[in-house]
């Protein structure tokens, strides 16, 4: 079917910037958030508690900021983006603080860690903003692809060498951990390979598109064309053997080999990404017992009750005790899942909200992804298509792979949900990944510049010479 003739973008048009669409749905998420909290306080302690006021007040002057900030320097970007991450943190923060107050009725002693989550929010912001003011045009940032590939590969294999003392947490040397601070330089690397992986296949997909030969339907790259991909899956199982981190080992190379396929348009791509996926996987299988470890706890977790098995196991009881429609806020025991915060807070929204609470969680999120991918649609460069393209990717990957190991239809990965779960790194990551997508996708609304009207030959000025 044939497209329009003219651009609706183009000199001329009318777009509307929906700033105030976007501002009545970040009202509504903060709505949502600060009666989810009253809910679990009433529910929980049976009062409200004082530091309600306090809240309330700086989750609406974060998102307010958030808003201004777009509103002046991204004014034709997407409404949806920032109230679907708002939604996203203010319940996170919800499920954290109850199950903080799960903690006190036990008489564990252990520190709050919503309002730890709520300042790492406000940095998270912070970073938004910034990156909103200093990236104009998402375009130069192509012009530092190689600087940030080399900074990504630096954060990732940082922690490898670092000694297990300050960089080991549950077996998996992804953390750098220094007087009480922690981070996961990973989470940071994702971006800056992302932004590499965009500006790289945008030069080289030409060739990369090259067919040798059709076997099965599929036409196949040529064979010196397979260093980029073979590079990809070295890196990854590099950080599986180093770091022995699962989840960032197959969140990277997915995010490389879609994007490749993006880029090219060749199905084949695809498929030898999911062939050297399942090498890999074989090998990692039979070297690493940790990964033999993991896979065996998934396909029995019952198995390993008394073990390895326990999180799993604790996970699938929760989401059978919510049901269709949970226990109600406060009204569940998700603290009997560990490290329910992190890793496994998908599943004490299963057990408090339902299964159609967890579910509007999901459209959330794909609400998120399809505006990140409907930007990559309609903006006008390559560079800009690809990136948009991979970091719409890499959060619906992230959510697929999680949400996979907290059901028992994929391995634990340790990968942490997006903008839900407890930490830091995670959430200040994710927040300049959005703010890269509110940047593209208000260069892909934004009405083209005037260009100054060409003048034709009968428009100029004549002059009749006489002899």
């Amino acid at each position: 079917m044939a497209g329009p003739v003219t651009d609706p973008r183009g000199p001329g048009a009318t777009t509307p910037t929906r700033r105030g669409t976007e501002a009545a749905l970040l009202a509504f998420a903060v709505l949502i958030t600060v009666v989810a909290q009253a809910i679990v306080d009433l529910t929980v302690t049976g009062s409200l508690r004082p530091e309600m006021a306090t809240f309330s007040a700086w989750i609406t002057v974060l998102w307010v900021v958030a808003h201004l900030v777009v509103r002046r320097w991204a004014s034709y970007a997407d409404p949806l983006l920032l109230p679907a991450v708002a939604l996203l943190v203010g319940l996170g923060l919800t499920v954290i603080h109850r199950l903080d107050l799960a903690s006190e009725r036990a008489g564990e002693v252990a520190r709050e860690d919503a309002p730890v989550q709520l300042v790492w929010a406000t940095l998270g912001v912070t970073l938004f903003v910034a990156v909103l003011v200093v990236v104009r045009d998402h375009r130069t940032l192509s012009r530092f692809a190689y600087t940030l590939a080399l900074l990504g590969i630096a954060l990732l294999a940082l922690p490898a060498v670092l000694p297990a003392s300050i960089s080991e947490v549950n077996g998996a040397k992804i953390w750098i951990r220094v007087a009480g601070f922690s981070i996961q330089p990973g989470e940071f690397a994702k971006i800056c390979l992302v932004v590499f992986f965009a500006a790289y296949l945008v030069d080289k997909r030409d060739v990369l598109a090259l067919a040798s030969k059709k076997v099965a339907g599929l036409e196949l790259p040529r064979g010196r064309d397979l260093g980029p991909v073979l590079l990809a899956w070295i890196l990854s199982i590099l950080v599986l053997v180093f770091e022995r981190d699962l989840g960032s080992s197959l969140l990277l190379f997915g995010i490389f080999v879609v994007m490749l396929y993006v880029a090219t348009e060749r199905a084949s791509w695809l498929f030898i990404g999911l062939a050297l996926f399942a090498g890999g996987a074989m090998i990692a299988y039979q070297i690493f017992a940790h990964v033999q470890a993991r896979v065996d706890t998934w396909l029995d977790p019952s198995a390993y009750y008394d073990g390895a098995g326990y999180q799993l196991m604790q996970s699938l009881f929760g989401l059978g005790t919510g049901g269709l429609f949970g226990a109600g806020l406060g009204g569940g025991r998700p603290d009997q899942v560990p490290v329910a915060k992190s890793d496994f807070i998908a599943a004490a929204v299963g057990e408090e909200l339902g299964l159609f609470g967890l579910v509007a969680v999901i459209v959330v999120y794909l609400i998120l992804v399809e505006r990140g991918l409907r930007t990559s649609l309609v903006v006008r460069d390559a560079f800009g298509k690809l990136l948009a393209a991979g970091l719409a990717f890499a959060i619906a990957w992230q959510v697929f792979v999680v949400l996979g190991g907290v059901t028992g239809l994929l391995p634990l990965t340790g990968l942490t949900t997006p903008f839900l779960a407890y930490g830091g790194s995670s959430l200040v990551a994710n927040f300049v990944l959005v703010a890269l997508l509110v940047r593209i996708s208000d260069a892909a609304r934004r009405p083209a510049t005037p260009h100054a009207p060409s003048m034709r030959l009968g428009d100029a000025p004549t002059e009749v010479v006489t002899p």
